[in-house]
């Protein structure tokens, strides 16, 4: 199981700003990157997210994206 969390980042002070979380139920990190980058654009959310990040089941941190980043 890994979420996807979806962020705006301040740039005064890089806070950010959790903007919507997505639940994917796969064993596979390159499956749900994808789905997460696909999401980026059509996932409804109050305001355009400037990036993602993918946490495991475990709540850490294992993957991050932003449009200004390379895919990986």
């Amino acid at each position: 199981m890994f979420t996807i969390e979806f962020f705006r980042v301040r740039d005064v002070d890089d806070a950010h700003a959790t903007l919507g979380r997505v639940e994917h139920d796969t064993t596979n990190l390159e499956d749900v990157k994808i789905r997460a980058q696909s999401l980026f654009e059509t996932l409804d959310m109050p305001q355009k997210p400037d990036a993602l990040r993918i946490m495991d089941e475990r709540g850490e941190e294992v993957f991050v994206w932003s449009p200004e980043s390379p895919k990986n």
